[in-house]
C-alpha cells in the first residue's frame, strides 16, 4: 500500500514539475512576444513621428512656396473680353471657336451670367404637351397636372443666357409625396454662351410610378 502511494506521489511530483516547466516556458514566450510588440509599437510611433516631421518640413520649405500669389487680374465682362485684343486675328478666331456665334446684343456690362427659364413643359406620348406656367404662381393648384401611372414622359424646357458665359449649368428636381422626399434628380446640362435665341433641352424619358401605394398627389421643386 505504501509502495503504491510512493509511486503515485513520485508520478504526481514529476507531473507537477513538468507542468511548472511548461508554464515557465509559456511565460517566457509571452514576455518575448510582449517585448517584440513593444518594439514594433515604438518603431511604428517613431516612423509616424518621422513622417509628420517630413510633412512639416515640406510645409515649412520656402522653396515649395510660391514667391508671389497668382494674380488673375480684375474680373471682366464677356463684352470687354471679346473687345480686348480684337486686332489679334489668332485670338479672335480662338474666341469664336470657343464661344461660337455670340450675339453682341445679348451681352451687357454685367460680369455674372443670367439664366432665365422661358418655357417648361411635360412631353407625353399620345397627348399634347403640358405647359407649366412661368413664372410659377403662389397658388400650387394652377400648376396641377395628371399623369397616368406607368406612363412615359420627359421634361422639356427652354432658357436664355445673357451677359456672360454660364459654365457647369445643372438642373435639379426634387419630388415629394406627403412631406417625404421620394426622388431627387440632378443633371449636368453643360456650358452655354449668351445669345438672344433660347436654348431648348430635353431630359431623358422617365416612367411614372405604378401600383396601389404609388398613387396619389406629388409635389416637385425644380431649380
Amino acid at each position: 500500500m505504501s509502495a503504491a502511494v510512493g509511486i503515485f506521489s513520485a508520478s504526481k511530483q514529476d507531473g507537477l514539475k513538468k507542468n511548472e516547466r511548461n508554464n515557465n516556458e509559456e511565460a517566457r514566450k509571452e514576455k518575448k512576444n510582449n517585448n517584440n510588440k513593444f518594439v514594433d509599437d515604438n518603431e511604428a510611433k517613431n516612423n509616424n513621428v518621422d513622417d509628420e516631421n517630413e510633412v512639416d518640413e515640406e510645409d515649412d520649405d520656402p522653396q515649395l512656396k510660391p514667391e508671389k500669389e497668382l494674380d488673375l487680374g480684375p474680373p471682366l465682362s464677356l463684352k470687354e473680353q471679346l473687345e480686348k485684343d480684337k486686332d489679334d486675328e489668332s485670338l479672335r478666331r480662338w474666341k469664336e471657336q470657343l464661344l461660337g456665334s455670340v450675339d453682341m446684343s445679348a451681352l451687357g456690362e454685367m460680369e455674372a451670367a443670367e439664366v432665365k427659364i422661358e418655357r417648361l413643359s411635360i412631353v407625353c406620348r399620345g397627348r399634347p404637351d403640358i405647359v407649366l406656367p412661368i413664372p410659377f404662381v403662389s397658388n400650387p393648384k394652377s400648376s396641377l397636372f395628371i399623369l397616368k401611372e406607368g406612363s412615359r414622359y420627359r421634361l422639356k424646357f427652354s432658357f436664355t443666357v445673357s451677359h456672360n458665359v454660364v459654365s457647369g449649368l445643372n438642373y435639379t428636381n426634387t419630388v415629394w409625396k406627403t412631406g417625404v422626399r421620394v426622388e431627387k434628380t440632378k443633371v449636368m446640362l453643360g456650358t452655354f454662351s449668351p445669345r438672344k435665341d433660347p436654348y431648348t433641352y430635353e431630359l431623358e424619358e422617365e416612367t411614372t410610378p405604378s401600383g396601389l401605394f404609388a398613387r396619389g398627389s406629388y409635389s416637385a421643386t425644380t431649380k
